[in-house]
């Protein structure tokens, strides 16, 4: 394994790396992996991006398919009171909210065809911030308009030295501002599965991360 060279100023380090030149192996990487919510279209990804905010996507995995048997779209999924859904995502974490969140969002929007894929149309419904909203671009295919940061986003980020911000907004702002926008869409995914796989909270996999001799952390842990 290679390790960075013993620089003796950490600016000199953060200025040796081209950010965007540096990511562009980790999002070859990921590209083509399949998010984690095992979703089938962008109605369900919606719905599940909502409901698995503080709850983990495979729990969210676990509840979809009765639900989505229930309510194959967001037409039938208007009809709904939240009653109804309790036995189908009652055990989510945040249930009552997240519960009348969708069904303002259902009745918004009545059809499937009118789920929005602008930021600053997703971002006005409700329980959608900047995080869901750029998974929902990303899935959907369209220009991004910024970068997804989760709290995989959150921890590996500042480990790399490329921002130490403590909010996704702040955090998503340094990335933009250092990466183009033809990898906007990408790289949040990328260095979220970056941080599912190897870049742990404890105990990360020095030894098989493609970004080893680019991360401050790396670096300062292994000198």
């Amino acid at each position: 394994m290679q390790f960075l060279p013993n620089f003796m100023n950490m600016d000199l380090f953060m200025e040796h790396n081209d950010w965007a030149k540096v990511l562009k192996p980790l999002i070859a990487k990921y590209k083509e992996e399949k998010h984690p919510l095992d979703y089938h279209n962008i109605y369900q990804l919606m719905v599940m991006v909502v409901l698995s905010a503080q709850d983990s996507d495979a729990h969210i995995n676990k509840l979809a398919p009765a639900l989505f048997e229930k309510y194959p779209a967001m037409k039938a999924f208007s009809k709904a009171e939240k009653h109804d859904l309790e036995p189908f995502i009652g055990k989510v974490r945040g249930f009552d909210k997240k519960a009348g969140w969708l069904l303002e969002i259902a009745n918004a929007l009545k059809e499937d065809k009118n789920i929005p894929t602008t930021m600053k149309d997703l971002v006005a419904l409700k329980g959608i911030g900047r995080k869901s909203a750029n998974v929902i671009m990303r899935e959907a295919e369209v220009k991004a308009e910024g970068i997804m940061v989760d709290l995989h986003v959150l921890r590996v980020v500042p480990r790399l030295g490329i921002s130490q911000a403590k909010t996704g907004d702040k955090m998503e702002k340094d990335l933009m501002a250092v990466l183009p926008q033809e990898m906007w869409s990408d790289v949040g995914m990328a260095i979220s599965f970056l941080g599912r796989e190897t870049c742990r909270p404890t105990n990360p996999k020095h030894s098989e991360c493609i970004l080893s001799e680019h991360c401050e952390y790396c670096h300062i842990h292994n000198s």
